[in-house]
């Protein structure tokens, strides 16, 4: 079991009260519209959601980095599912996607469990990068092959490579902050996913003028806006599970909203790329599992590697 600060245990007693404040809202908003509002019905399929995710979340915080680390390599396994099954591939393939599915998703997140930071950080876009490029190759199969081969690296980058760094931030032995890196994961987290749902309300709200209609008719700048300043706020006041003080973490909090939104443009470029709207239904009101972790995958290795470099000996 993990040892959680009191600070700690408080946010999670805030956070499940915004959580029964916000089903509430959700059951009053639905009685009020009868059921036929489709707008009232995404939202409470999101509170629902979240309700579950923030479950597991704090579930498997509080058991340890283990658990953590099972927990973020099913979403892994999961999202570069989902990535490659919409993703054309071909019989001669199979020894790639054996490759992405069965070595280099469990070793990445092996050298996560057994710390040996080194490796971890290079294993797949140098050793991975090379081997499956290899095994696409020895196929003899040419047709599309740039496409296709570039197409599994990509998925085993974004899927595994950039959310295993979510919870690599386990390893970090800050000093003075010794002991309380899952409250240091969790501010990642609930920083990146806050962001997400309040340039959603905001955007529903106010929104007016669109950001990347082509990308994501549904993004607007003052959802964006909106959002990002509510974010950084809120990772300010939350310092307290940080190694950081207010000024910090809520720079801090700026740097994972920029690339949260980046890397969730460029997973909404690939989705329309491929013709689909959702990477999946895994999740009611969220889509799949890439649907959420879309903005983990450039915010974690940034945030990550920030704080290794500047906060670790």
């Amino acid at each position: 079991m993990a040892t959680l600060s009191p600070y700690f245990l408080r946010t999670g007693a805030l956070l499940l009260a915004i959580l029964v404040l916000a089903s509430l809202i959700g059951a009053v908003l639905h009685a009020r519209t009868g059921g036929r509002s489709e707008t009232v019905h995404n939202l409470n399929a999101r509170i629902r959601a979240w309700w579950v995710m923030v479950a597991v979340l704090f579930v498997a915080l509080a058991l340890g980095p283990v658990a953590t680390v099972v927990v973020f390599a099913f979403s892994s396994f999961m999202a570069l599912r989902e990535f490659l099954t919409l993703t054309p591939t071909k019989p001669s393939d199979y020894w790639a996607l054996f490759l992405a599915f069965f070595v280099a998703l469990p070793l990445q997140y092996l050298l996560l469990g057994v710390q040996w930071y080194g490796l971890f950080a290079i294993f797949i876009p140098v050793y991975m990068f090379g081997l499956i490029s290899s095994a696409s190759a020895l196929s003899q199969d040419t047709e599309d092959f740039l496409s296709r081969n570039a197409r599994i690296v990509f998925a085993l980058m974004a899927c595994v490579y950039g959310v295993s760094h979510a919870p690599a931030l386990l390893m970090l032995r800050i000093p003075g902050f010794e002991g309380r890196s899952v409250e240091l994961l969790f501010f990642f987290t609930f920083t990146v996913q806050i962001s997400d749902v309040l340039q959603y309300v905001f955007g529903k709200l106010f929104g007016r003028h669109k950001l990347v209609p082509r990308l994501s008719p549904s993004k607007t700048w003052e959802g964006l806006v909106g959002g990002a300043l509510s974010t950084v706020a809120l990772g300010a006041a939350l310092h307290g599970v940080t190694p950081f003080g207010p000024a910090m973490a809520a720079l801090l909090a700026a740097q994972i909203v920029a690339c949260g939104v980046l890397g969730g443009l460029v997973m909404s470029a690939v989705k329309r790329s491929l013709g689909a709207k959702d990477w999946g239904q895994s999740i009611a009101g969220h889509g799949g599992y890439m649907d959420r972790l879309d903005s983990i995958t450039f915010a974690a290795p940034v945030f990550f590697h920030v704080v290794r470099y500047w906060w670790t000996p």
